[in-house]
């Protein structure tokens, strides 16, 4: 079926004698209608200040996605949550970032002081707490306190009153059931909560980026910096800070020590417990009177991590697949072809703090769950020459719809990969269905074509390639168009 619409919308087959009074030129028309011009138009729109990074739970992010439902109602996507149309609220506390705040190595009879700067150096804490605080630094591993796994960060290790240097993850580093394991240790959330119950306040996260997905705790002062700070930290110890890392995972054993200086942090912040979030549903109902009881969900999330400091725009992390979905979208509500069953539209909230609007979904679908057919999840597809979905190999006859697409169409780099279980932390919106049984594919991008700035000021239009997002989108409405129409599924 899905061949011959194919062969139908180039005008190889006849359409009258297969599809009645619908004719080619309208499914060409919803086809060549997708536009890099218009798409990089609403990339513009979601990443501009108005809407201050987007960040979840804050009054910006649902600017957004009011937006966002304006546009799918003008394009003729129905609502899709009984009770409240468009939006599935859900609430989300946040933090406003007043300013980027400041790290200070302090001077003493052995170290020489330096003032650390925003944003070569370090990024304020997404949801730290206001104030300042002073104190020794502690390098506490990574801050993990696992009797049942025979690890410590903190066994003989007193700091009470003193600021801490920290890792994020976990020194395990295999995929595989032990790694589950150690999944609960791996929570920004629990290291933070973790170093205040050891009597720490405050906390210096390596890894410099801007990241939500951490917890406010009250009088508890953080900031992230980079490796390189983290490496002048740890000069005159006789230790680097990249061997002690890699040590601690190679023999599985803690190796916290007091770095003797001192340094100091300061956050200009507010912290917003009755934040509201919510993801954007839209619907397309599907045409055949059997087929349309069944779906097909495509999410990407909406928000980014907002503006700890200056605007982080969010454009390719995740304002690109966002537009990538919503041309999708508007594509399939103007196709002369529609869809037999019904195509779900979730922009999701929340994803930057935790998965939190797919959580909801999954908890609370608007679709019976067994009447799903598939779930498309797009994270960061907007910069790159060609295409990957995970997990396609694992259900070819879904990925055989979007091939398809991709060789009579598009002539992009083309490849899949097998459903590989995750034992780790979930990343992804899409690994959240995955976990509740959801057919899941994954479309990425392959063949970086400019540099990834991630959760950085600078994930801003410029370093989107419009032309792989109107393709991207394309591609979109020719695989779930097939897919929807597809009767042998």
């Amino acid at each position: 079926m899905y061949r011959i619409l194919l062969l139908v919308a180039l005008g190889w087959i006849a359409p009258y004698s297969l599809l009645g009074q619908t004719s080619d030129q309208g499914i060409r028309n919803a086809f060549h209608s997708i536009s890099s011009h218009e798409m990089l138009d609403n990339a513009k729109e979601l990443t501009s200040p108005k809407y201050g990074g987007r960040l979840s739970g804050s009054p910006g992010y649902m600017a957004a996605a009011k937006w966002v439902a304006e546009k799918l109602k003008a394009a003729g996507v129905k609502p899709a949550c009984p009770d409240s149309g468009y939006l599935q609220l859900f609430p989300n506390a946040y933090s406003e970032v007043l300013s980027a705040g400041s790290v200070e190595l302090l001077k003493d009879h052995q170290t020489q002081g330096r003032k650390y700067r925003f944003p070569d150096d370090f990024f304020p804490g997404s949801n730290s707490a206001a104030g300042k605080v002073k104190g020794d630094l502690v390098y506490a591993g990574y801050g993990i306190s696992a009797p049942e796994l025979g690890y410590d960060d903190y066994k003989n290790l007193n700091v009470k009153g003193k600021i801490l240097l920290l890792e994020s993850g976990v020194p395990y580093g295999a995929n595989d059931s032990l790694q589950k394991r150690w999944e609960p240790y791996s929570y920004h959330r629990y290291k933070f909560s973790h170093a205040k119950e050891m009597g720490a306040v405050g906390l210096l996260y390596v890894g410099r980026v801007a990241n939500p997905n951490t917890s406010f705790v009250e009088k508890f002062v953080y900031a992230h910096v980079g490796e390189e700070v983290a490496e002048e930290l740890f000069k005159g110890s006789g230790k680097t800070y990249a061997e002690m890392k890699k040590e601690i995972a190679q023999k599985m054993q803690p190796a916290s020590f007091d770095l003797k200086k001192r340094v100091m942090i300061q956050a200009h912040t507010v912290f917003h417990p009755e934040g509201t979030s919510c993801n954007v549903v839209g619907m397309i109902e599907g045409s055949d009177p059997v087929l349309k009881k069944e779906a097909l969900i495509i999410g990407a999330h909406l928000d980014a991590v907002g503006s700890p400091g200056t605007l982080f725009p969010g454009a390719l992390d995740n304002a690109s697949g966002s537009c990538d979905i919503l041309a999708a979208a508007e594509a399939l509500a103007r196709s002369a072809v529609r869809p037999a069953r019904s195509v779900i539209f979730i922009f999701f909230g929340g994803e930057e703090c935790g998965l939190y609007g797919s959580k909801l979904f999954v908890q609370s679908p608007v679709w019976p769950a067994q009447k799903v057919k598939c779930m498309i999840n797009l994270d960061m597809v907007g910069n790159g020459r060609g295409f990957v979905l995970a997990n396609g190999k694992s259900y070819p006859e879904l990925l055989s719809h979007f091939k398809m697409a991709n060789d009579q169409f598009l002539f992009r780099d083309f490849a899949a990969t097998e459903v590989r279980k995750n034992y780790g932390r979930p990343r992804t919106d899409g690994a959240i269905f995955e976990s509740a049984g959801y057919k899941t594919i994954h479309l990425y991008t392959s063949g970086t074509v400019k540099t990834v700035y991630y959760h950085h000021p600078l994930d801003n239009t410029d370093g989107l390639t419009p032309e792989i997002m109107e393709d991207a989108a394309k591609l979109l409405y020719l695989g779930i168009l097939g897919i929807a129409n597809d009767r042998s599924l």
